[in-house]
């Protein structure tokens, strides 16, 4: 092989592995910013069930609120808290939210 044919097979060598290097190191992909929001209030939403139960929620309530959060936190769902421990629960998760860097129009609470 003469010089040349080494110098063009090592370049040619050289771009493939750069360019498999490259594909290889691209970062995963992140999160749109509803998506992490939708996240962090899902996450809060666990906690708050875990620390205070679910006595006191009615079925509609929770069934709402559960769709809200796979719908990926976008609506149209809206959740109305009518007992004390709803509402209990939403202002629990309205401060969550707002401590997590959400506007208050994130929140699916609304009563008819």
């Amino acid at each position: 092989m003469t010089s040349l044919a080494r110098l063009s097979a090592a370049v040619a060598a050289f771009v493939l592995l750069a360019l498999a290097g490259g594909a290889l190191a691209q970062p995963a992909p992140t999160r749109s910013w509803a998506e992490e929001k939708c996240n962090r209030y899902r996450q809060a939403y666990e906690d708050a069930l875990k620390r205070q139960g679910r006595d006191g929620l009615s079925a509609d309530f929770l069934a709402a609120h559960d769709r809200f959060i796979s719908g990926g936190c976008r609506g149209p769902e809206r959740v109305c808290p009518r007992s004390p421990r709803e509402i209990d629960l939403a202002n629990v998760m309205t401060v969550r939210a707002m401590n997590a860097g959400m506007a208050s129009t994130f929140l699916p609470w609304a009563c008819p």
